[in-house]
This record gives C-alpha cells, structure tokens and sequence, in this order.
C-alpha cells in the first residue's frame, strides 16, 4: 500500500509527477491520502478516472468530500458526525462505514445482474415486436397501415411489458447475500 500525505499530493499532482505517481499507483493495492483538501481529493479522483480509464469509487463522510464524490464514478456517503452532505451529494448513503461491503459486494452484484437480464429483456421485446410489424408490412403489401390502434400499443407496453420487468427486477436474487458475503470473487463475474 502507499500512505501519502496533502503536501506531497500537491508536488505530485503537478504534470512532471502525474505520470510516475500513476504507475506506482498501478502497483499497489491500496493507496490512502491523508490531510488533503476538497480539491486535491477531486483533482486526484479525476486524475485516476482520466489517466488510468478506471472507473472510480468515492466514499466520504463530510462537507470536505462533496467535490471528490461528485468527480466520481460512484459516490458513496456516511450519515456521521460531520452532517449530511456527502450523503446529499452521493448515489448511495449508507449509516457506518463497515456497511460499505454488503453494498458494494452484495448489493452491487444483485444491481448488475438485474440490469444486465432487463437490457437483455427489453432489447428481446423490441426485437419481437419489430418483427411482428416486419412481417405485417408483407401481408399488408407494404401499404403502411397500422397494425394496431396507438391505444393497444400504450397498453402492451403497459401492462405486459412493464410488469415482468419490475417484478423480476425487485426481487431477483441469483446468489444469497451470505454467500456474495463470504465469497468476495464471486463479484469479479
């Protein structure tokens, strides 16, 4: 891991010292910066998403975290002592920091699943019913009558296509929580 501390982040951040900084960033497993200010932490979180094309997590529990949570990809804000605006500013909040695993390793699992099965859904749906008027046009002799009333159409994309999607998306789980809980690698999938 590499600790570094606001004063050196600021010589580092400098553009004769962004390039060396990145790559021992690449070899380390973690890097903590201490004491820095709102814009050192934005500046390097943007530095890391522009430079490395990664996507980027910021967590933050105060006012002084807003800039670096907003910059993110991700922003995640602890309910604290320090009042509540990393949580206004976040995508998601969460009361203490030990809940940021079951968020990231359970819910964020369950999150991308249930988007991937309702992209896949979605894009099959279009795709029969763009056959279905494919194959109408021949029947019809390409004349551009409508196969349907708009009424019909508001209420199939209403009725039959909405609800599957929100049923299978709330409460699809394809591994429980204790086991995306105790096997961490599961989330690289």
């Amino acid at each position: 891991g590499l600790i570094i501390d606001g004063r050196t982040l600021e010589h580092v951040l400098h553009d004769s010292l962004q390039n060396i900084f990145l790559e021992l960033t690449e070899k380390c497993r973690a890097v903590v910066c201490c004491q820095a200010t709102p814009l050192q932490k934005s500046v390097l979180v943007q530095l890391v998403r522009s430079k490395l094309k990664a996507m980027t997590l910021a967590v933050g529990d105060g006012a002084n975290d807003v800039s670096m949570i907003q910059v993110a990809d991700t922003g995640v804000g602890i309910s604290g002592q320090e009042g509540m605006q990393a949580v206004m500013a976040s995508d998601f909040a969460v009361s203490q920091f030990r809940h940021l695993r079951k968020l990231l390793l359970v819910h964020g699992h369950w999150c991308y699943t249930r988007l991937t099965n309702m992209v896949l859904y979605f894009f099959y749906k279009n795709v029969t019913y763009v056959n279905l008027l494919f194959w109408y046009q021949f029947f019809c002799g390409f004349s551009g009558t409508s196969m349907t009333d708009y009424w019909i159409l508001i209420l199939f994309n209403l009725l039959f296509t909405s609800l599957p999607p929100i049923i299978y998306g709330v409460l699809d789980k394809d591994i429980s929580a204790e086991i995306l809980m105790e096997l961490p690698q599961l989330y690289t999938m």
